[in-house]
C-alpha cells in the first residue's frame, strides 16, 4: 500500500487538526481546488458533501467521508514555503471540513481491499489526500467475487458501478425505507429483476434458475412487472372471471388455534379451550374414511374425551363439584352427557352397545337426580340447582364411562394431529362440533357471540372466497406449498398476494397464515433434508402490516399475530433460508424488532424528523452524519449500507421501463383538468362488483330502484 502512495504528496489537500473516535477535522490548504481536483487521474469534484477523502497510515489509509464543509477567518494565510512577514494583519478565510472515519482501505497482491471499522487513528499534522479514480472505485464499487447483482451507479466516484452480493443483501434481511414518490417501490421491484436476470446471466443452462420471491402486496401495484422473467403467478379476491390472476386461497383447515382464537375473538376462559378442543378432535376426525367405522370413531372419540375431562376435574379437588346453588356445573355437565347419550342410542345399530349405553345412561340418570334440588325465592320463582358431588359420585360416573367405552374399543387416547396442525375439514362440520361440545359443557350462553361472528365470516362473499373449505380431492395441502412457494421446475418462482381487494375483517389473519406456513415450510425443509431452500418474503407498505405494539395482555388480535410472525422470520428464518424484504414509508411505526433485525438499508427521501430519528438509531454513530441529506434526496437516489456494503455509498438506481414499474407514479391531476387526457365515468360495473350483485339483470333492476 505505501508502495501506491509515493505521489500522495500530489495528491495532498490539507492536514489533520482534530482526531476523535466519531469526528475528524481538516484544514486544508490555501491551494487545495475550490470545486474540482484535477490531479487525480480524472476530474472528479471537491469538495463535496458526501465525497471520500483518505488518511495515509501505517494500515495503509483511513477512509473518510465528508459531512460538513465550512470557513474559519485566520489571522495569516498558512501558506507552504511563504514568510508572512511586514504584512498587514488582516482576517483570511480559512477552509475547513469535518470527515467521519468508515473503514481502512489496504492493498492487497495489486489490488484494494476494504475493512471496516477503524483501529489505527490518525495524528494531529497527518496528511489527507483525495483519492485516486482506482481507489476511488475499489471503495465504491465493493467488486468482490460474489458481488455479482448490478443495483446502481454511484454519482460521487464518477458514476462507478455497484455491485451488491445477494447472500448478503437478502440472507440477513434488507430495508427499504423512503417516502412515497421517492422510488422505493421501483427499487424493490429492481432488486427482484436485476436479482433473477443475473441469476439468468451466470446459470449454466441460461434459464435454469431456481430463485423464489413472494410478495405480499397490499395496493395491487406489482401486478405486471414482472411477466417475462418466469414462473410469475399472482393470487387475488377475485370480483369477476376475467383477468389472469387466481383466487387467492387460505381456507380455516390451515389455521392454528391462536388464529381462530383472534378471527372469533374467543375469550381466554370459555372459548378458547372449547375452541381448541374442537380443533383437536375434528382435525383427527378426518383421518377414518369409512362410513361405519367414523360412526364408532365419533363416539369413541366424544365420550373419550369427556371421560378425560371428568378425570381431570376429579385432580382439581372438591372446588369443581362444590358450590352455592345455582354455581355448580358439575350437574350440569352430567345432565348434558346424559342428553346427549340418549340422543346417541337412537343412531346405534348394534344392540349389545345400544343396552350398554341405556345401562350407563339410567346410572348416571340416577346419580343426577340425587343431587338435583328446587325451591322457591322470595319472587315465587323455582330455582334449580344441584347439591355438592361427593368424590364417590365422581369416581362412579368414570367406571360407568369406561363401561360405556369397553364395547366400543376402550378409551381412545389421542394421538392424532393437534389443533394447530394444517389437517382438512369442512366449515360445517367443526361449527356443528362447537355446538355438541359447548352443549356437553353447558356453556352455549358463552359461545353465542363466537359462534354468530364464525358464520358471519363463511358466509361473506368475498372472505369466503379465501377461506371457505372445499372438499380434500380439490385443494391439498401440499399443491397449496407448490403454487405459493414453488416446486422444482428450476425456473424463477414469483408468486405476487394481491391484498387490495382483501376485506379489512381478515387481512391481518391471512398474511399471518401464509407467513407462518412459509416459514414453518422452510423449517421442515431443512429439518428433513439438511439444507436450506433460499426464499425471499417481500412485504410492501410493511407499517400496515408489521405494526409495533406496546402491551402484553390476554386478548389474541389479528394484528399483533401478524406482527408476531414477522419478529420470528426476522430473528431465525436466516437459518432456514427465509429472507425479508420490507418497504415502508414510516420506519417509526414498524415493530423495532423486526426493523432492527435488518442488516442492509436502502435509504430513499425521508422527510419526518420522527422517522429521521428511528433510522439513525439503527446505524454506528459514526455513520449518523451521512444520514443528514435523507430530507433532500432526489428520486430513484439512496443510500445503501448495513452488511451489504463496507461503506455507505449514495446510489442512483437502475432505472426501469415503464412495463417493469409498479403501478405506483403520481396522478396527473392537470393533464386530465385541461383534458388532455380524457376519462370516462361508468359507475355501473363499479356498483355491480361493489354490491357483488349476481347477475346483470339484477344490475338492471337496481339502476330502475326509484
Amino acid at each position: 500500500m505505501n508502495q501506491n502512495f509515493d505521489n500522495i504528496r500530489h495528491r495532498s489537500i490539507g492536514t489533520v487538526e482534530f482526531v476523535s473516535p466519531k469526528e475528524i477535522k481538516v484544514i486544508l490548504e490555501t491551494d487545495a481546488p475550490l470545486s474540482t481536483s484535477l490531479n487525480t487521474g480524472v476530474p472528479q469534484l471537491f469538495p463535496r458533501v458526501n465525497g471520500i477523502l483518505l488518511v495515509p497510515n501505517e494500515a495503509g489509509a483511513l477512509i473518510g467521508i465528508i459531512t460538513w464543509i465550512g470557513i474559519e477567518y485566520s489571522p495569516y494565510p498558512k501558506r507552504k514555503g511563504y514568510k508572512d512577514f511586514d504584512l498587514v494583519d488582516l482576517p483570511f478565510p480559512l477552509r475547513k471540513l469535518s470527515l467521519s472515519p468508515l473503514g481502512i482501505l489496504k492493498e492487497k497482491d495489486g489490488k484494494y481491499e476494504i475493512e471496516r471499522g477503524v483501529y489505527s487513528y490518525p495524528s494531529v499534522g497527518d496528511i489527507v489526500i483525495v483519492p485516486s479514480q482506482e481507489q476511488l472505485k475499489a471503495i465504491v464499487q465493493n467488486k468482490d467475487e460474489n458481488a455479482r447483482i448490478k443495483i446502481g451507479v454511484s454519482p460521487m466516484a464518477a458514476n462507478a458501478a455497484v455491485f451488491v452480493d445477494p447472500d448478503k443483501l437478502f440472507g440477513r434481511h434488507l430495508a427499504i425505507l423512503g417516502n412515497t414518490g421517492s422510488g422505493k417501490s421501483c427499487s424493490v421491484a429492481g432488486l427482484i429483476r436485476w436479482s433473477i436476470e443475473s441469476a439468468k446471466n451466470e446459470s449454466a443452462n441460461n434459464e435454469s434458475v431456481n430463485a423464489r420471491f413472494i410478495i405480499f402486496d397490499p395496493n395491487g401495484e406489482y401486478g405486471t412487472c414482472f411477466k417475462e422473467l418466469g414462473n410469475v403467478k399472482s393470487y387475488e379476491v377475485k370480483i369477476r372471471e376475467e383477468g389472469e390472476a387466481q383466487q387467492l386461497k387460505v381456507p380455516s383447515w390451515m389455521w392454528n388455534s391462536w388464529e381462530w382464537a383472534s378471527i372469533a375473538q374467543a375469550s381466554a376462559r370459555t372459548q378458547r379451550p372449547i375452541l381448541r378442543r374442537a380443533l383437536r378432535e375434528i382435525k383427527n376426525s378426518q383421518n377414518v374414511d369409512i362410513e361405519k367405522d367414523n360412526k364408532i370413531y365419533y363416539l369413541r372419540r366424544y365420550y373419550s374425551s369427556c371421560l378425560i375431562e371428568i378425570k381431570s376435574d376429579l385432580n382439581k379437588g372438591v372446588t369443581a363439584f362444590k358450590g352455592k346453588p345455582g354455581k355448580n356445573d358439575f350437574g350440569k355437565k352430567l345432565k348434558s352427557i346424559i342428553n346427549d347419550i340418549s340422543k346417541d342410542i337412537e343412531n346405534i345399530l348394534d344392540d349389545e352397545i345400544k343396552m350398554e349405553f341405556n345401562n350407563v345412561k339410567n346410572k348416571l340418570k340416577g346419580i343426577e337426580l340425587n343431587h338435583y334440588k328446587t325451591f322457591t325465592n322470595e319472587n315465587n320463582e323455582t330455582i334449580e340447582y344441584y347439591e355438592d358431588f361427593e368424590k364417590n359420585d365422581i369416581e362412579e360416573v368414570i367406571k360407568n364411562l369406561s363401561n360405556l367405552l369397553e364395547p366400543l374399543g376402550g378409551i381412545l387416547i389421542y394421538e392424532g394431529p393437534d389443533e394447530d396442525s394444517p389437517v382438512f375439514f369442512k366449515n360445517e362440520d367443526f361449527l356443528a362440533h362447537i355446538e355438541r361440545l359447548a352443549q356437553q359443557a353447558n356453556q352455549q350462553q358463552y359461545l353465542d357471540f363466537f359462534l354468530m361472528r364464525v358464520r358471519s365470516l363463511f358466509t361473506d362473499k368475498r372472505i369466503a372466497s379465501v377461506i371457505n373449505t372445499e372438499t380434500s380431492s380439490e385443494i391439498k395441502f401440499e399443491k397449496w406449498l407448490e403454487e405459493y412457494i414453488g416446486s422444482n421446475d428450476n425456473h424463477p418462482s414469483i408468486t405476487i398476494v394481491d391484498l387490495s381487494l382483501l376485506p379489512s375483517e381478515i387481512l391481518y389473519l391471512v398474511v399471518s397464515v401464509m407467513a407462518r406456513i412459509i416459514f414453518e415450510a422452510h423449517h421442515r425443509y431443512k429439518k428433513q433434508t439438511g439444507q436450506t431452500l433460499p426464499t425471499v418474503l417481500v412485504v410492501d407498505e410493511a407499517h400496515n402490516l408489521i405494526k409495533r405494539y406496546e402491551t402484553e395482555d390476554d386478548n389474541i388480535s389479528g394484528q399483533r399475530l401478524c406482527t408476531q410472525i414477522f419478529e420470528k422470520i426476522a430473528k431465525e428464518g436466516r437459518k432456514f433460508g427465509v429472507g425479508l424484504v420490507l418497504a415502508s414509508q414510516r420506519p417509526s411505526e414498524l415493530s423495532q424488532t423486526v426493523l432492527s433485525q435488518c442488516n442492509t438499508f436502502l435509504l430513499h427521501r425521508i422527510v419526518s424528523d420522527r422517522d429521521q430519528e428511528m433510522v439513525k438509531k439503527l446505524v454506528p454513530d459514526t455513520m449518523g452524519g451521512i444520514l443528514n441529506e435523507l430530507p433532500v434526496l432526489p428520486s430513484r437516489k439512496a443510500i445503501l449500507l448495513g452488511w451489504v456494503t463496507p461503506l455507505p455509498v449514495l446510489v442512483e438506481m437502475n432505472e426501469l421501463s415503464e412495463e417493469q414499474r409498479p403501478k405506483s407514479k403520481d396522478p396527473e391531476f392537470w393533464n386530465v383538468w385541461i383534458n388532455k387526457e380524457e376519462r370516462n365515468i361508468d359507475w355501473g360495473p363499479i356498483v355491480y362488483d361493489w354490491q357483488q350483485l349476481k347477475e346483470s339483470n339484477e344490475r338492471e333492476n337496481s339502476n330502475d330502484t326509484p
